[in-house]
């Protein structure tokens, strides 16, 4: 009789398939964000005089965080599966929304239909912080290859978008009208996408075997929020084995992996002080012209997603804490490189050093969020999942303010 072969959770049916759907849906987490990005320069002929690539993210990220941190402290109460989707619900209806509001005005600026996109775009924030943090608390009791798939997914809406709007910049640069053609195309493939993930996250995802047997272990460890994900697998109650004093309080994670949560702050709060306000209104006039902000765009997000797939690569990934925090803070003379290449610097150069900060963006974002959700069971992973998110929207709050600091001493602001 032959001895039966040990199945161990990596080789469970559906891993593949979860990976793939990881992926897509990290994409749809910041597809619809990225749309209004990448059609930036629509925006900026429609509301010249209101900075759309800083005004919008000021009004995106308040709201992001501010749910968030509503959402983490209240992690282990909300179930998981209502939260994400009721999160890419919002941004289908909210994509749906600024596609609608610009058809109606017919393109049109003023207040009025800016306002209308500032509450739209708070939508989108609000949306973010169900969706991000739900799937992070969610994939982080799981395999470190689904969170980096995630995470890939939210780089590749960005370089998806950017890819398709270089195309369709293309496209109709000489037809009458061709941006807002261009941006209203964006916004109906984004909707589309989004409603895709509403189905894909709420029948697809829980029935997968892989999926049912992690959150069938987290459950059995005391997590209650996978309940209705269980429930919709057809998996029935399942009693915990978890004692409530074996777990660590909020208190005890930020204590144990301030290190962690320091250091996606640092990643996002330098990369957002560049990225888009910088890109869009401080790099002067080149060659390339109004081609020049979608150019540096597309660069940085084409190398952000690069970046999230080198961490598969052991020899460059970085696993040390000490390691990982000197090259979080190395990242900071980005900002006199920057500054000095946009003041004497060509196209060239501001082209190389956009991509280095997606790169580094992507590969160091990827290297803290696989590392520090180990070492704990189901329930204290998914809060540290969530509040690793909410580290990460604070870095990018800060990082939008701090963008504003590049306007001193420029006359048009």
């Amino acid at each position: 009789m032959g001895v039966a072969e040990v199945v161990t959770p990596d080789r469970l049916p559906g891993k593949r398939i979860a990976v793939l759907v990881c992926w897509f849906l990290g994409m749809g987490s910041l597809l619809s964000w990225n749309t209004m990005l990448t059609v930036g320069d629509y925006y900026y002929k429609v509301f010249p005089k209101y900075h759309p690539s800083r005004v919008l993210t000021l009004v995106y990220q308040p709201f992001a965080v501010g749910t968030l941190a509503y959402l983490a402290y209240n992690e282990s109460r909300i179930d998981t599966r209502w939260r994400n989707i009721a999160g890419y619900i919002l941004f289908f209806v909210s994509t749906f929304g600024c596609l609608l509001l610009d058809l109606a005005t017919s393109g049109h600026g003023g207040v009025g239909p800016y306002v209308g996109i500032c509450i739209l775009v708070a939508a989108f924030g609000v949306a973010d912080a169900h969706v991000q943090g739900g799937m992070c608390g969610d994939l982080a009791f799981m395999l470190p290859e689904f969170i980096q798939s995630f995470f890939v997914g939210l780089a590749a809406s960005g370089a998806l978008t950017s890819c398709l709007r270089l195309v369709t910049k293309a496209v109709f640069d000489k037809s009458h009208d061709g941006l807002r053609k261009g941006a209203l195309l964006f916004l109906a493939i984004s909707t589309a996408l989004e409603l895709a993930c509403v189905f894909l996250y709420a029948f697809y995802f829980p029935k997968l075997p892989i999926v049912k047997y992690f959150r069938t272990k987290a459950a059995k460890e005391g997590s209650k929020t996978v309940t209705s994900d269980l429930a919709a697998a057809g998996i029935k109650q399942i009693e915990e084995n978890a004692k409530v004093e074996d777990r660590f309080t909020l208190k005890q994670l930020l204590y144990q992996n301030w290190d962690y949560f320091l250091d996606l702050y640092l990643i996002y709060a330098l990369t957002l002080s560049i990225f888009p306000g910088f890109l869009f209104e401080n790099t002067g006039e080149h060659k390339l012209g109004d081609w020049y902000a979608v150019v540096l765009i597309a660069m940085y997000n084409v190398l952000d997603l690069i970046g999230r797939y080198t961490p598969l690569i052991k020899c460059v990934k970085l696993d040390s804490r000490k390691g990982l925090m000197i090259a979080i803070l190395a990242r900071f003379l980005f900002v006199p490189a920057f500054y000095f290449t946009a003041k004497y610097g060509d196209q060239g150069w501001m082209i190389m050093l956009t991509s280095l900060l997606g790169f580094t963006n992507g590969h160091l974002t990827v290297c803290v969020m696989t590392v520090a959700p180990k070492g704990y069971k189901g329930p204290e992973q998914n809060a540290m999942g969530n509040l690793l998110v909410l580290f990460l929207l604070g870095g990018i709050f800060s990082g939008v303010c701090l963008d504003w600091l590049w306007l001193i001493g420029n006359a048009s602001f």
